[in-house]
């Protein structure tokens, strides 16, 4: 038996503890389990932002003691495309609609794959350099299946539902591209 003192936990109701400040007697494997609940239940991380992508941040957010799978897929910046020289990318997002679209992929994702643990869908926006990341999605679940289809599915769905527009810069001319997955690119023809 050990000791605890607590003063305030802010869990799911299933896990909740004493949230006055007291000690309370508990087996030490109770306490860790415990914590562990209150810690590690499923998140999604959406953010669209204009500052350089991290491969390493997005990949740590899913992580989970949970789990033994987390994969992830980046989309890069290429320096060509269709014989042309590509300078760079630039993108913009009808950023709250994008968000709200992000989120119901997420709740997609659980349903079809309840084992997943944590999501993270980071999209870049503004100036993205060759090379550079311009989406990254990482998706832990316990095993690698679950984990593989769901970023599948999370990237294919994105690129068809979320409104975030590609500009490609060349060297003498540019070009919006249409992503040939989007609803909307069909609708209209």
């Amino acid at each position: 038996t050990c000791f605890l003192e607590i003063s305030s936990w802010s869990c799911s109701p299933e896990t909740r503890l004493l949230s006055s400040h007291q000690l309370v007697e508990a087996e030490p494997t109770q306490v860790l389990l415990a914590m562990d609940e209150c810690e590690d239940v499923p998140k999604d991380f959406i953010k669209l932002k204009s500052e350089k992508l991290s491969v390493d941040e997005v990949s740590e957010l899913v992580i989970s003691p949970y789990c033994g799978a987390v994969s992830v897929f980046i989309g890069t910046t290429r320096n060509n495309f269709e014989g042309k020289k590509v300078i760079h990318l630039e993108y913009e997002a009808y950023t709250s609609m994008a968000e709200t679209e992000i989120k119901k992929i997420c709740r997609d994702v659980r349903q079809k794959w309840p084992s997943v643990k944590h999501i993270a869908v980071h999209h870049r926006l503004g100036v993205v350099p060759i090379t550079e990341a311009s989406v990254i999605i990482a998706v832990s679940s316990p095993h690698r299946a679950e984990s593989l289809e769901a970023v599948t599915y999370c990237i294919n769905t994105l690129k068809a539902s979320v409104p975030i527009w590609k500009k490609e810069i060349y060297e003498n001319e540019y070009s919006w591209k249409e992503n040939k997955e989007c609803f909307w690119a069909n609708s209209e023809k």
